[in-house]
């Protein structure tokens, strides 16, 4: 099975949008990531969930996260507000996450290899089977998506 059978549609953000948005994009779709496209819908980014939520938490607590037990659940939905005023860009700037592409034709092992390497838990699937990077995304592969197909194997009884 190929790349270009197995994306699927997937939600996309752009750096220009709002953080919270993204946030709130993935949380509502149980998302692991998110791909951020550039205007011409070329994949330029996987922002995953982790990336959010780095956006939230105080740097003072992810330093010592000991800290974060005198937040109670009141003060803790209020750090979301954080993101109000950032941009997926910005959060991006923070701590950009390899961008982890393949072309149409990759194969099942060759989509594994890339989300392995990358440490990331969604492959954006481009259009481009040359140059991935440059091609227009046409969807995405999630590591679970995955999983179910590598566990469906044949010979696994």
């Amino acid at each position: 099975m190929r790349a270009r059978e197995l994306a699927v549609d997937y939600p996309t953000v752009t750096p220009a949008g709002s953080a919270l948005d993204a946030a709130r994009l993935l949380a509502d779709e149980r998302l692991p990531g998110l791909v951020v496209v550039d205007d011409r819908r070329r994949a330029v980014a996987v922002i995953p969930g982790s990336q959010l939520l780095r956006g939230i938490v105080p740097p003072h607590v992810r330093d010592d996260p000991a800290l974060a037990r005198v937040y109670d659940e009141r003060h803790a939905d209020r750090l979301a507000a954080r993101l109000g005023d950032r941009s997926v860009g910005e959060l991006l700037e923070d701590g950009r996450t390899a961008l982890p592409v393949v072309g149409p034709e990759a194969t099942v092992m060759e989509i594994a290899s890339v989300m392995a390497g990358a440490r990331c838990p969604v492959v954006a699937v481009s259009d481009d089977d040359e140059h991935p990077a440059k091609g227009a995304l046409i969807g995405a592969v999630t590591a679970a998506h995955l999983l179910d197909r590598l566990l469906a194997a044949p010979g696994d009884g």
